[in-house]
């Protein structure tokens, strides 16, 4: 790949100078192939590079001159591997062709197996004696004719990646796989010329029939597991409709640009993010946000890539788009999170680079070690070949990119956001929950608590004055208004409130200080104060309620013996109200963003594994403090959250979904780890002893993959009692 190939693919950071290059990878194998090619690439200086094996997706980062991009894709395409600029439509349909492919491979392959059964059943039950020499030669003939063109043709997935990498000097795990067929295959094509007895033409075409089902099976579960990223990637594909002046043209959606007007008819996905000119609709936003109740969007609605028009056509001025857009940020977290540096990732990529070395010199090893004994050298390279073709790591290099693809695929899917690749690990280990108040056991959306004792006059008057502030109790006071509003000249007197004049007389909407009553009475509400004239001031009083299954939620995780804590910069009186309304007995208040920082590392110091649930913007200092952290956000702050996770909607509920698959999903790794372990104690030493056959280790190789992926994917369907 050139300069000029890459050279409009790479991303550049404009903070860092960073640059970035998202390639599809063909060739890839294994957990060993994704190991290589890491390897290889983070050998060099300020280089970052991972490759998540759901998607075959490599992300490279670097510093230095955007060309030194080439140097780094000659060097991994010298591993054997092919690399292009990632295209999920490519992709897919690179997919579908090799599993068609595949599924050829195995039809030959199988079609030949049946055939030759005819021929192996006569020898297994005939001796050499009552048979005769010339009637076996000349069926090991028939059967070598038979079963060459298929070992050749079927046996192409193995040979081609194998190939690929050994003239450059590397291996993956297709290398013994090929050897393992080809010195089965060529063992007994030279004893069929030498008139001997140990030929196995159809455990090699049974073999490779065997393996192929389990690729082709392995291949098809890991398409499941991916199947949310592909989803979000498919979405970035295809075209849209802009509208230049009068006229109508169709882009595709990389090329959409901020500034151009997006035309979204009925029942369209919206295809990047940006502000309504033109038009009213109902919005599915639920891909972003998690609910699943249409939001409806006028002028002046900001809409993002991914969400679905529901109702009529609609006209969007386009602010972000292709991968600079939420859909992209999105997708890149998620991808983030599924190939992050978590305890078993580690685990499973130092074992699989060890797997090379260790396995051919185990086969050659145990092929000297029978010599040794006096068995004759075609039983020891067959038992030789049987170790290869066991030792194969593919269940080891799935035990924990499989979990973590659909612990990752399920908590998006309701409405939560995985930012760090071992948050789910570090969630699991948790003994101790604080709680930030606003915007996090409330909805952070102050709402008028005392409608009843303000006259409609009133109301109108102060909403009409309110409509002009963007602080967040004047929100509150225009949206508990629904009818006109007065036409008033009104100006903010900055710390104080904001002031009008209406029917000669001065009106001011705002602090107690400023325009209301010194000497009434205070209470745990939030409040302003409405001054006409000279008559008496009237106060507006503001509650912020609980999120609707707060209650629910705390009370479940006290249920679980976690502690609770609750910290909040608030009044001393609203604090106190809420935990005692939830049953939080440990709580502080008014406390500062620092302090709380402060509180959640002593609780760190005495061997607590903190999870912060905070505000993602205001609370960052003690989301980054504690053992791991989530947050309630908006769309629009999602990427700059400071949480390792992120949920949308007005529920708490996320919390105890996200506890619950990240206990599950331990738990699901470390049986997969078990599994692959079980696997090799039982399979190998039989295998060295000769005690099973290539073909049963075929099954079993390919069984053990199978057994990890299914094993993985029981999470969607876990439940928590």
């Amino acid at each position: 790949m050139t300069q000029t190939d890459i050279s409009s693919f790479v991303e550049t950071n404009a903070k860092d100078g960073s640059h970035r290059l998202y390639l599809m990878v063909d060739g890839m194998r294994c957990a060993s192939c994704a190991w290589a090619i890491e390897s290889a690439l983070n050998a060099e200086p300020e280089v970052n590079a991972r490759i998540n094996l759901s998607t075959k997706r490599l992300v490279v980062n670097w510093k230095g001159e955007t060309a030194r991009g080439n140097a780094l894709v000659a060097k991994a395409t010298a591993l054997g591997y092919t690399f292009t600029p990632f295209d999920s439509g490519k992709q897919q349909s690179a997919e579908e062709l090799e599993e068609k492919f595949l599924l050829k491979c195995i039809a030959v392959s199988g079609f030949v197996t049946g055939n030759l059964m005819a021929f192996s059943l006569a020898l297994w039950f005939s001796t050499q004696e009552s048979m005769g020499v010339g009637t076996r030669d000349m069926m090991h003939w028939v059967m070598a004719l038979v079963t060459l063109p298929a070992i050749i043709y079927s046996g192409i997935p193995y040979y081609l990646s194998a190939w690929n990498v050994l003239k450059r000097g590397h291996t993956n795990m297709d290398v013994p796989i090929s050897l393992a067929v080809l010195l089965a295959t060529g063992m007994s094509l030279f004893e069929t010329f030498r008139h001997g007895e140990y030929v196995y033409f159809d455990s090699s075409v049974m073999l490779l029939f065997f393996l192929l089902i389990g690729r082709y099976l392995d291949k098809k579960a890991r398409g499941k597991a991916r199947a949310a990223a592909q989803d979000l990637l498919a979405m970035m594909q295809g075209t849209a409709t802009i509208r230049d002046g009068s006229a109508l043209h169709t882009l595709p959606i990389r090329e959409l640009a901020p500034g151009m007007i997006l035309i979204v008819a009925a029942g369209e996905k919206i295809a990047a993010d940006g502000e309504v000119v033109s038009g009213v609709s109902d919005i599915d936003a639920s891909l972003i946000t998690g609910e699943t109740i249409p939001q409806h969007a006028h002028a002046g609605a900001k809409l993002f890539a991914g969400m679905i028009n529901i109702s009529a056509p609609i006209e969007i001025r386009i602010s972000a788009a292709s991968e600079h857009s939420l859909l992209a940020d999105i997708l890149r977290l998620m991808e983030n999170a599924e190939q992050g540096q978590a305890k078993y990732v580690r685990l499973a990529d130092k074992v699989a680079s060890w797997y090379t070395p260790v396995v051919h010199v185990l086969a050659a090893g145990t092929f000297i070690g029978w010599l040794i004994l006096g068995v004759a050298w075609q039983k020891a390279l067959l038992i030789a070949t049987t170790v290869l073709i066991v030792t194969c790591p593919c269940a080891l290099g799935l035990a924990v990119p499989a979990v973590q693809v659909l612990a990752s695929s399920r908590l998006f899917r309701r409405g939560m956001l995985l930012k760090s690749g071992d948050a789910l690990e570090r969630l699991a280990m948790i003994d101790t929950v604080v709680f930030d108040k606003t915007g996090t056991l409330t909805l952070g959306k102050p709402q008028l608590a005392n409608p009843n004792e303000i006259s409609k006059h009133d109301l109108q008057l102060a909403a009409s004055m309110a409509s002009h502030s963007k602080h967040p109790l004047s929100h509150a006071v225009a949206s508990a208004w629904q009818g006109e509003l007065l036409k008033l000249e009104v100006q903010e007197e900055p710390g104080n409130g904001l002031t009008a004049t209406y029917e000669n007389k001065t009106i001011r909407l705002g602090r107690r200080a400023w325009c209301g009553d010194a000497s009434a009475p205070t209470d745990e509400y939030l409040e302003l104060w409405l001054a006409i004239g000279e008559h008496t001031p009237k106060r507006f009083t503001f509650a912020d309620h609980l999120r609707p299954d707060a209650k629910e939620v705390v009370e479940h995780l006290k249920g679980k013996g976690l502690q609770l804590v609750l910290l909040s910069g608030d009044r001393e009186p609203v604090v106190r109200s809420v935990a005692q309304e939830l049953g939080i007995d440990d709580f502080t208040a008014g406390i500062t963003p620092i302090d709380k920082a402060a509180r959640i590392h002593a609780l760190a110091a005495e061997g607590k594994h903190v999870l912060m649930i905070g505000d993602g913007l205001n609370d960052a200092p003690s989301l980054s403090a504690a053992h791991v952290s989530m947050s309630p956000s908006s769309a629009i702050d999602i990427t700059q959250n400071a949480a390792d996770i992120v949920f949308q909607g007005e529920h708490l509920a996320p919390v105890l979904e996200a506890l619950f698959v990240a206990k599950a999903s331990e738990q699901l790794v470390k049986q997969n780890f078990a599994l692959s372990f079980l696997y090799n104690v039982l399979a190998v030493p039989l295998a060295i002893v000769g005690l099973i056959t290539p073909l049963i280790a075929a099954i079993a190789m390919s069984s053990s993959s199978i057994l990890v992926v299914a094993n993985a994917m029981r999470l969607n369907r876990m439940k928590e009692r």
